[in-house]
């Protein structure tokens, strides 16, 4: 029987988790040693049930909201307002997870912001005035960063394989990639099938229960860790740089995503942007495979490089080409967030984790939103729509810069 340690909580010494000893013999493949640890299925099941309504909330909300109101211009405004709060939010609600654990924080959390998006939809269904709708979005920014609480207790179960980890990080990012590719279809659908608002409330009740289950899986939720006197993340060597670096990829994918969107401007204008966040899934699980992981910098020129295949192929003005381009070009995208999640890991203390990686987050979305505005004003006034291309390589090409000039993951503490 495997022994138990004493820890350092807040409270005073206590026992350790206890998880039973790894199987004798370990599959070959580094994704079924992963999940081969005990634990490690269950919570990564409610995790990805938990997740996969980050994909949906968007889509739904513009669906419900337009085909009640009319207006798109109002369902744009009112889902930007709920990213904006959730921006804002998020870290907050980070750093109240690594105070308090998993368990004791998301769960109430994603309960407000479940019932958050229920509000918004009975404003919908009660045909509310526009100012209610702005109001009903706000609790909505309560959800957790479910990713980055998988990410953290990948990272306290592996703190001492770092292959594993990189391993483990790699299937987290592909994950992302899968719940943003299929959420909006899934959303789509079930607006279709059953009637506008059925995407909210499926997306509602899938967050509810996923991070039911995700909590319930006692035996890997990193334990609290002591607080220590380094202040906010911020405060740590290279994460402002970093940060830096994480907007400018932002920018890559929503000018990516507005300019693919502006340029078919059909009903194939979904699937075909799919195909970058398909490429983006499978490099991602090729990545977690290598035996060598690379710089950020060399993700970085890489990803300038292969978003230059979309404009290439735009300017053939044949879809396939764009097809086929989007998906390579989406090859850099998981690669380089693996990358750069496993950074602000290594630079942030242990007991800030989830409260950095929300931050990364938060500059990132930040870049998206950056993006998409710059590439839909490019969409409407430049001469050529293939020229709104330029901008994802422009935004790579910045990253890449901000990289080589902070130094960036060039020296990480270990």
């Amino acid at each position: 029987m495997p022994h138990q340690f004493l820890v350092p909580t807040p409270a005073g010494p206590g026992l350790a988790p206890r998880y039973r000893e790894r199987p004798a013999v370990l599959p070959r493949n580094p994704y079924l040693r992963l999940f081969a640890l005990p634990g490690t299925r269950a919570f990564t099941a409610g995790n990805l049930i938990a997740r996969l309504p980050s994909g949906m909330f968007g889509i739904s909300a513009v669906i419900m909201i337009s085909a009640a109101y009319g207006s798109y211009a109002l369902a744009g405004a009112v889902t930007g307002t709920g990213l904006v709060a959730g921006a804002l939010t998020a870290p907050l609600v980070a750093r109240l997870v690594d105070r308090h654990g998993q368990r004791r924080v998301a769960v109430p959390a994603a309960a407000i912001a479940a019932l958050g998006h229920v509000l918004l939809l009975l404003c919908v269904r009660g045909d509310a005035p526009a100012w209610a709708l702005f109001c009903a979005v706000l609790p909505t920014a309560a959800a957790p960063n479910t990713g980055g609480m998988s990410r953290a207790r990948w990272a306290h179960l592996l703190r001492d394989d770092p292959a594993s980890l990189h391993t483990a990080n790699s299937f987290e990012q592909a994950a992302d990639e899968l719940c943003f590719m299929l959420g909006p279809v899934l959303a789509a659908v079930v607006c279709s099938a059953l009637f506008p608002e059925a995407g909210t409330l499926v997306a509602a009740v899938l967050l509810s229960a996923g991070v039911l289950l995700f909590t319930a899986q006692r035996s890997t939720e990193p334990p609290v860790a002591p607080r220590t006197p380094a202040g906010s993340p911020l405060r740590a060597p290279g994460m402002v740089p970093l940060l830096a670096v994480f907007a400018a990829t932002g920018a890559v994918f929503g000018a990516m995503e507005v300019t693919a969107l502006a340029f078919v401007d059909g009903p194939v204008a979904g699937p075909v942007l799919a195909l970058q966040a398909a490429g983006s899934c499978a490099a991602g699980l090729l990545y977690g495979r290598a035996r060598r992981t690379a710089g950020l910098g060399t993700c970085l020129a890489a990803m300038t490089v292969v978003m230059a295949a979309p404009l290439l192929a735009a300017r053939t003005d044949w879809l396939p080409a764009l097809a086929a381009g989007l998906l390579v070009a989406g090859m850099a995208t998981a690669p380089t967030m693996v990358t750069g999640m496993a950074l602000v890991q290594r630079l942030v203390p242990s007991d800030r984790l989830n409260e950095g990686m929300t931050l990364a987050v938060t500059a990132l979305l930040a870049g998206i939103a950056t993006g998409s505005a710059t590439a839909g004003w490019t969409a409407d006034h430049a001469p050529d729509p293939a020229l709104g291309f330029v901008l994802p390589v422009a935004a790579a090409a910045l990253a890449l810069v901000l990289c080589a000039a902070t130094g960036v993951g060039r020296r990480v503490p270990a």
